[in-house]
């Protein structure tokens, strides 16, 4: 073998190692979350395994720890529901009746077990006041400029 062809074999096989490492890291990745609907209908599958779970904190569920070092509530999804409970530092916006990602595992096919819970702000998206007649005078003009 000449010493081009062992530098192309070399340089294969580690293109080929690289390719199938990036391919394991980024399967993982390709789906953000699951709703609660779809992690309960295959809970017995995804026992232990990472998991990013999306649902809404139900009414009257939720319970903190005075150092706000741990948190349960019923996460709801909109036909079934999991018993999440999430340690290590919580949002300071975690609140009932809002949505919320939570990063864990499930421990049995009812419970999930969080090491992050991911929230966001509902009032940066919402405004305080309804728009006045002069602001939406104002948006139509810098639309029409454009």
């Amino acid at each position: 073998m000449t010493t081009g062809t062992r530098l192309a074999v070399g340089g294969g096989i580690i293109a080929a190692v690289t390719g199938y490492m990036a391919y394991l890291g980024a399967s993982s990745s390709w789906q953000y979350y699951l709703t609660v609907d779809e992690c309960a209908a295959d809970a017995s599958d995804l026992l232990g395994c990472p998991l990013r779970v999306n649902g809404h904190v139900a009414p009257g569920s939720l319970e903190i720890n005075s150092n706000r070092t741990q948190a349960s509530f019923v996460l709801k999804g909109s036909e079934r529901e999991l018993h999440a409970i999430c340690a290590g530092p919580l949002p300071d916006n975690l609140a009932e009746d809002m949505d919320v990602v939570v990063e864990g595992r499930l421990g049995s096919v009812t419970d999930l077990r969080g090491e992050r819970v991911l929230t966001r702000c509902a009032s940066k998206y919402r405004s305080k006041e309804p728009p006045t007649p002069a602001m939406t005078a104002s948006v139509t003009r810098q639309e029409t400029a454009r």
